[in-house]
């Protein structure tokens, strides 16, 4: 089968789709362990439900997970107190009333993900298991924006010092051509670590002086393609960055299993996720389409049985460029 290619058209580089904000940049970098909240109050589900009623009021709380032998098995919500109390029936065990059909985050997601849940959902509260599978926390979309407001709050004078001394690396380097080149392996179905290659990238764009939305735009492509690689791949693939004054080449290669239909898969909300990996709160189909808005130009090529190549440029203004002499075409200067 030939290759398919699909390119997207160059972009204005101020469009509003790109105009990504430092609240979107920090819901791809802060993980759900960090705002979540981990004094959790849980209930058996051999309790009345007249102890829900009294531990909502007690807590002011919408919810609470029910336990059994340290293992989740369902929610208890307001609502379904009020069916309770509807029928006048607070003396049934709350195993008659709680939810069963769990929907869960993950405590080393970025909080990205469970707001791509609650969207999905329109639930209120979601358990937080660990890569044990482990009850460890509730997070809630205020907890999310809380976490986010703290963090806009935190000091960044240590990440200006080291900003400021890696801008000044190569300050002496002079060349017809040079780039930093920086390379991460991904490995299939690594849950644990995904997004860690767009954070690694993103605070070395950062620490290079590059600009701020510039360094936002990065994070976010590299992410929805790392994720691709952990999700659709066969065996993982490879990130490869390469950062020069002008411009800013990010790939993204796998050997399989490739992309039956190119145009279908730029659609959003098109996926091919398992149910499995649905469950986990993936495979919203949305990678590809969050790619493109964040990059001039997007290629991608795709054979069925030998794998993907994805190719994104974003092209560099004069007072976007990266390093202290950015300015002179072709020469990057960290």
């Amino acid at each position: 089968m030939p290759d398919i290619q699909q390119t997207s058209p160059q972009k204005p580089i101020e469009s509003a789709a790109e105009r990504i904000s430092r609240v979107e940049e920090l819901a791809y970098t802060v993980r759900v362990s960090e705002v979540m909240s981990s004094n959790v109050k849980t209930l058996s589900p051999t309790m009345p439900m007249s102890d829900v009623l009294e531990m909502l009021r007690q807590q002011r709380i919408s919810g609470a997970p029910v336990v059994s032998n340290n293992e989740l098995i369902g929610i208890i919500s307001l609502e379904d107190l009020i069916r309770a109390l509807m029928k006048n029936d607070l003396q049934s065990p709350i195993s008659q009333y709680m939810s069963t059909n769990l929907i869960t985050a993950r405590s080393y997601d970025p909080v990205v993900e469970a707001l791509k849940t609650f969207t999905r959902t329109s639930v209120g509260r979601l358990p937080v298991l660990d890569e044990h599978g482990a009850l460890v926390g509730m997070i809630t979309k205020g907890d999310i924006t809380l976490g986010v407001m703290n963090a806009l709050q935190k000091d960044y004078q240590v990440e200006e010092v080291r900003r400021y001394r890696a801008s000044h690396l190569f300050e002496d380097i002079v060349s017809d051509r040079s780039s930093l080149i920086l390379r991460y392996m991904i490995k299939k179905g690594d849950f644990l670590r995904g997004g860690n290659a767009s954070s690694n990238i993103k605070r070395a764009l950062v620490r290079l002086g590059a600009n701020p939305q510039i360094a936002r735009r990065c994070g976010i492509a590299i992410y929805e393609a790392e994720m691709n690689l952990i999700i659709h791949t066969t065996n993982g693939g490879i990130i490869r960055v390469e950062i020069e004054a002008h411009k800013i080449t990010m790939r993204a290669i796998d050997d399989g299993p490739g992309i039956p239909d190119v145009k279908l898969a730029m659609q959003a909300g098109y996926s091919t996720a398992t149910d499995e990996v649905r469950e986990m709160g993936f495979g919203a189909g949305m990678g590809l389409f969050n790619i493109n808005r964040c990059v001039d130009k997007m290629t991608l090529e795709s054979e069925i049985g030998k794998g993907t190549k994805l190719e994104m440029k974003i092209y560099l203004h004069a007072e976007e460029g990266v390093g202290e002499k950015s300015t002179q075409y072709g020469e990057l200067t960290t």
